[in-house]
């Protein structure tokens, strides 16, 4: 009779591209704001303020949810934008738009009540934010080799070649 040996064999651990962080980090983002949001009508007297037209001390208008929309559209594309931009404008729109949001999500913050609530909710958000500009800016770079050639030459030959 066989019996089974333990595998003492290491995990592989897979490289995760930049890319995908990003793009991971920007989704769990979304998916949070989107959250706490929902669970803010949770709160006593959250739903009463909609119906009266209220959403914290804004007047519910077509501005406003335009705004949130815009608001929420950032994260959303931000996902899109890190899987598809080149990899040098790829960075700085990540490090642009992860530090322009920090301010805007610690603004969250004005006015509520619920402190616990809305600062783990704001605390889990500006986490992902540093871990975007992390990623960011440690994307790694590649030395030019001597096998390969730069941008700039491959983009001579092919202009040469079409001559």
């Amino acid at each position: 009779m066989r019996t089974r040996q333990p595998t003492t064999a290491a995990l592989e651990d897979q490289r995760i591209p930049v890319r995908t962080k990003l793009a991971a980090t920007w989704t769990s983002l979304m998916f949070l704001y989107a959250y706490v949001d929902i669970l803010n009508f949770f709160t006593p007297g959250v739903i009463q303020e909609v119906l009266d037209g209220k959403v914290f001390e804004f007047d519910l208008s077509q501005t406003f949810s335009t705004a949130a929309l815009t608001l929420m559209a950032i994260p959303i594309f931000m996902i899109v934008l890190s899987m598809t931009l080149p990899a040098r404008v790829n960075r700085t729109t990540n490090l642009v738009v992860a530090s322009l949001f920090v301010p805007v999500t610690a603004f969250n913050a004005a006015g509520e009540s619920w402190l616990y609530f809305y600062g783990l909710g704001i605390a889990l958000e500006l986490i992902l934010l540093a871990l975007v500009v992390r990623y960011a800016w440690t994307w790694p770079r590649t030395a030019p080799s001597a096998t390969s050639p730069d941008r700039e030459t491959v983009r001579a030959q092919q202009q040469a070649s079409r001559r």
